[in-house]
């Protein structure tokens, strides 16, 4: 076939290397290879051996919101053929229906749920790196419409795989530090309250678009030689205080943070809620940030209870509406209920959500959101 001539495989390899040098040509890559192989969409996941868990460094063209739901809902063990990626051989392509029949895929509730109701059919994964501490997959998924995976689409990818390990070895595709950071700022800007990560001296380390906005309308903070500022004169010394205090974990600050009205005399009421950052995910990606202060404003609302626990554990909205639900005394099984989703679904957010929040028992989550009290207690679970 022309589409997976040696001339493409060559061509789509020496685009692999260029990428080394211009990490944003990775999504053009991954177009090339859905298009040689007719897939839907492809993509390249990381994922750390010390957990089953899994992000997108790379991906074709495809439905967003789909693609954050399948990141977030479907574990190692819930996508058919992940779990046999992983544990096989480096370079060795395999497909969902080698490994079932067309019936028993089918029957899964990933295909069910997922794959069915998007027109799709099979995936066909190719790990290309595994190490110590990480694992490199690319996933080819197909349409309905066509075929199985054939055998020479899938000795296409093979041949791929080698040059994705040469280059994740030379350049970037696999710095997790640098493709955390751009996942976690655009978890950050996705959010409708304004949230801005500070050093203890309040300069400006991040700030999200919602932010940003209310730095471009003077108030009611405001950026100034990249310090953050209250409009208010009154408590603009407080704020700073409270975003040093951050930095020593100040008793008088605790887990819970403390709120200061921030808007200027005649305009509407804001407040800025000024919680310490955990030595986690945000606090690691934006050192020094030490403090992150959200702003509830009546136009923006008050922070919403997912946007803090994101922002905080770097957990993924599924996590934290798993965590505010479990924060709150519910058991796990009126948990799942109430979110509409399975018990062993639930399970793994937890999992996820122990390791994120360094805890280790639904107890522990419970004292973890009372302790963080506001800005969560303006919001039920």
């Amino acid at each position: 076939m022309e589409r997976l001539s040696s001339e493409v495989l060559s061509s789509i390899i020496g685009d692999i290397y260029d990428c080394v040098l211009n990490p944003e040509g990775w999504a053009g890559v991954m177009t090339r290879v859905t298009k040689a192989v007719d897939a839907a969409y492809t993509t390249i996941a990381l994922a750390g051996t010390a957990h089953n868990s899994g992000r997108f460094a790379a991906q074709s063209p495809w439905d967003p919101v789909r693609m954050r739901a399948l990141e977030e809902d479907y574990d190692f063990d819930g996508i058919p053929g992940l779990k046999a990626a992983v544990v096989g051989d480096v370079d060795r392509p395999v497909a969902t229906l080698s490994l079932m029949s067309e019936s028993e895929l089918q029957l899964t509730p990933f295909f069910q749920n997922w794959a069915k109701p998007q027109g799709l059919r099979e995936a066909c994964i190719t790990k290309f790196v595994h190490t110590p501490d990480r694992i490199g997959l690319l996933g080819c998924t197909t349409r309905a419409s066509r075929g199985g995976i054939s055998i020479e689409e899938q000795h296409f990818l093979a041949l791929l795989s080698p040059h994705l390990r040469r280059a994740s070895l030379i350049g970037d595709l696999l710095d997790q530090g640098r493709i955390t950071i751009d996942l976690y700022r655009q978890a950050l800007d996705h959010l409708a309250v304004p949230v801005v990560l500070t050093h203890a001296n309040g300069a400006i380390l991040h700030a999200n678009a919602a932010a940003e906005q209310m730095f471009s309308v003077q108030g009611p903070i405001l950026s100034r030689n990249g310090l953050l500022q209250a409009q208010n004169r009154v408590v603009a010394r407080a704020l700073l205080d409270a975003i040093a205090s951050t930095a020593s974990a100040d008793a008088s600050l605790g887990a819970r943070g403390i709120g200061l009205p921030v808007s200027a005399q005649g305009q509407p009421p804001a407040v800025a809620y000024v919680l310490p950052l955990t030595e986690g995910t945000a606090r690691a990606v934006f050192r020094p940030a030490c403090a992150a202060v959200f702003i509830s404003t009546t136009t923006s609302a008050s922070p919403l209870p997912e946007a803090v626990l994101t922002t905080l554990f770097d957990l993924t909205p599924s996590e934290a509406r798993v965590l505010l639900r479990i924060g709150s005394g519910l058991s796990a099984s009126k948990s799942a209920l109430a979110l509409g989703i399975g018990e062993n679904t639930l399970k793994t957010h937890l999992n996820r959500i122990f390791a994120k929040t360094g805890t280790r028992r639904q107890a522990d989550l419970v004292k973890l959101v009372s302790d963080i009290g506001m800005p969560l207690a303006a919001h039920g679970p």
